[in-house]
């Protein structure tokens, strides 16, 4: 199996596979690719959800055919350095509720456990579905189950913020 370098980060397809090289941090890979996304989320969080959900939907789309390509590369299905799936996970996670840094801690951490537990019916797709599609469709799913406990603690007021 092909570990990637630093120097993959010069291809852009590469760049944003790896989480703009945060995927190549050598312990909790994919803690740093929704760290990654964490950083990057102030620059999308005050859109209008439409065009917020048409940034993520763009986002995924690319992700698709970018973390094919570098999985390809790599030789493996889903190598662990390949994290944008997980900002984009991220992403949706926090799609519900209105930004903050409250929401951003605990979509984070709510994000993380989904991802990493993978419950029925992620597992599923995380073992079953292949490609750039494979690698996305898990991330998005626990984005979607992370989002709605989100927005559920959001709507019971327990959200400062």
């Amino acid at each position: 199996m092909k570990q990637p370098t630093i120097h993959w980060l010069k291809d852009p397809r590469h760049l944003l596979a790896l989480g703009f090289g945060s995927g190549l941090a050598p312990i909790a890979p994919g803690t740093f690719g929704t760290l990654a996304g964490a950083v990057l989320y102030p620059l999308i969080a005050g859109l209008e959800l439409p065009v917020y959900l048409l940034l993520v939907a763009a986002a995924f789309l690319l992700g698709v055919w970018v973390c094919g390509y570098t999985a390809r590369a790599l030789g493996v299905h889903d190598h662990s350095a390949i994290v944008w799936d997980e900002v984009v996970g991220l992403w949706i996670t926090l799609a519900v509720v209105a930004p903050g840094w409250p929401a951003l801690v605990l979509g984070f951490v709510l994000f993380r456990l989904f991802d990493i537990l993978k419950p029925w019916p992620i597992r599923w797709l995380d073992r079953h579905v292949q490609g750039g599609l494979g690698i996305m469709i898990d991330d998005v799913l626990a984005g979607v189950f992370a989002g709605l406990c989100l927005w559920l603690v959001a709507a019971a007021g327990w959200l400062p913020g």
